[in-house]
Formats: C-alpha cells, structure tokens, sequence
C-alpha cells in the first residue's frame, strides 16, 4: 500500500528489452535505498513494481507487458514519481493508494490560476462512476482531490509545492496519465451490487 504523497522524482536511466516486457533501472538522489531490499515495492508513477536490485542511488525493476499495455509513463527515459512502500507507523499523508493503475486518463487542460495551476483530465468512461467532488484520486502516484466532476471530466488544484515536487510540472493538453480511483468507491459498489450470498 501507498498514500500517493511522493517522496523523490527518479529517471529511468536503463531499459532493456525482456521476452515479455522490459527491465528499468530507475536513478534516484532523494529516494533513500538504504531500508530497501530485493522483493520491495516501490510506486512508480502510480505503479507498484517489485524491486529485483538496488544500490545507493538506484534500483532495477522487470514490467510485464500486461502492466505496459495499461499504463503510461515506464517507458524510454522518463521522470518518474516515486514512493516507497507504506509502513504501518507511517502517516497517511495523502489515502491510500494500492498502486494498481486502473486506466490512463488525458490532459485536457493545463494552466496556471493565480498561483496554482488548475488541472483538467478526461477518465475512462468505465472509471468515470468512481469519480466524485472532493474525493480522491491518484495521478502519475500523486494523491489528488477533486474540485468538479462533469461527467468523465474532472478538475484538480495543484499548489506550487505539488508542482515543485512532482512530475505533474511537465503535464500539457493531451498528455495521457495514469489513474487510481479511490480503493472506497470500489468496495461500496462491489457491496451495493452483490445480492447472492455466495458471491
């Protein structure tokens, strides 16, 4: 589990190609590896992904295509988002985030409000039900909440910290993002729509 509040921007430094996906090696400064193991999970932008080496400054993760086909952002030699696993001592900071993306929404709109930039981003039409005023949501692993829903669309206010510490800095119209919807939503309607007993 994850609270979508990134801890360090990282770089994929590395990438090969596997039979049936790829393998990153992801350069971090900021993240801290130094309680990290093999078989830890780190979010990268929003996906949870099992570390399988690690150094100082860096760690080294395999992505199936399955989780390539349905996500954004794990590719070439990009910034990512980065957090590590949460603890149980932890503050939740942002909700809590299981890091499995749901589906990659668009940037329709990108600009500056005052001091704030105000975030404009069409969902998925099957995510869109998820989707409620001033609840949460997870973009590229950032824990987000909503202002306006207007049927798949939905807007959010990024403060400039959020902009300073984030990858969300380098957003504009048309960018695709990945999207978690709040794990809640999805429990209150698995328990609204199953009637038998045996489900």
């Amino acid at each position: 589990m994850f609270t979508g509040i990134v801890a360090a921007i990282g770089k994929i430094v590395e990438s090969q190609a596997l039979e049936d996906g790829i393998r990153i090696t992801v350069a971090s400064d900021a993240l801290g590896l130094d309680d990290v193991n093999n078989g830890d999970s780190i979010a990268c932008n929003g996906v949870c992904l099992t570390v399988t080496h690690f150094s100082a400054d860096r760690f080294t993760v395999d992505i199936s295509r399955e989780t390539l086909n349905c996500t954004v952002g794990l590719e070439g030699r990009s910034e990512l988002n980065l957090e590590k696993a949460l603890r149980l001592a932890d503050r939740l900071g942002g909700h809590l985030v299981s890091g499995h993306v749901d589906g990659v929404g668009t940037v329709l709109k990108f600009e500056p409000v005052g001091e704030s930039h105000e975030l404009v981003i069409r969902a998925p039409v099957e995510l869109a039900k998820y989707i409620s005023r001033k609840g949460s949501i997870t973009v590229n692993g950032v824990s987000l909440t909503t202002n306006r829903v207007d049927g798949t669309d939905f807007s959010i206010n990024l403060i400039p910290h959020t902009i300073e510490v984030t990858t969300l800095k380098h957003l504009a119209q048309g960018s695709r993002v990945n999207l978690e919807v709040d794990l809640i939503a999805r429990y209150v309607e698995r328990m609204l729509t199953s009637r038998s007993p045996n489900i």
